[in-house]
């Protein structure tokens, strides 16, 4: 990617599409966003970095709610109220700026769920948002689950971007 303070988004989609036995079967997938944001990473993971701070930079989620445990888990409920997520959170690093989770549940035609958010540095007062995932769509879903992920992935980093833009 070119070096320059304006915003760029990364898009690197993969969807793979195996056949087993002369039958079509969904084998993994992974997505993965980038977006450079105003902001040290101690100052930008301090406003994405709460596990339930999704809530206010992924425009979809109306509510999350935690369960107070070790690990953490969130429930997410859309805005409209008609869909929710559970989500464990399986790594944290508050050092790093990062965490990870995996769906316990989900709307979405995709199973094996699991996503990383990571904050890093890129020079003086920029910032790189960086959230990855992989999944295993439901077979005879891969474009549905992919659609979906991209515009989920996409309208959080812009959001995010948004709350960073002076």
């Amino acid at each position: 990617m070119k070096n320059c303070k304006t915003a760029f988004l990364s898009i690197t989609v993969a969807l793979s599409v195996g056949a087993s036995l002369g039958t079509s079967a969904a084998s993994a997938a992974s997505i993965s966003r980038s977006i450079e944001v105003s902001g040290g990473p101690a100052a930008v993971w301090s406003v994405i970095g709460a596990f339930c701070a999704i809530k206010d930079w992924l425009p979809p989620v109306g509510i999350c709610i935690e369960d107070g445990k070790t690990p953490q888990t969130r429930t997410l409920v859309t805005k409209d109220g008609k869909a929710s997520f559970v989500e464990k959170q399986t790594a944290r690093s508050d050092a790093d700026h990062s965490y990870s989770y995996a769906f316990v549940s989900s709307p979405l035609p995709v199973t094996n769920y699991a996503s990383t958010i990571k904050v890093t540095a890129k020079g003086e007062g920029i910032s790189v948002i960086t959230w990855t995932g992989t999944y295993t769509p439901d077979a005879g879903k891969e474009k549905d689950a992919s659609e979906a992920l991209n515009g989920v992935y996409d309208a959080g980093l812009a959001s995010i971007k948004a709350k960073f833009t002076k």
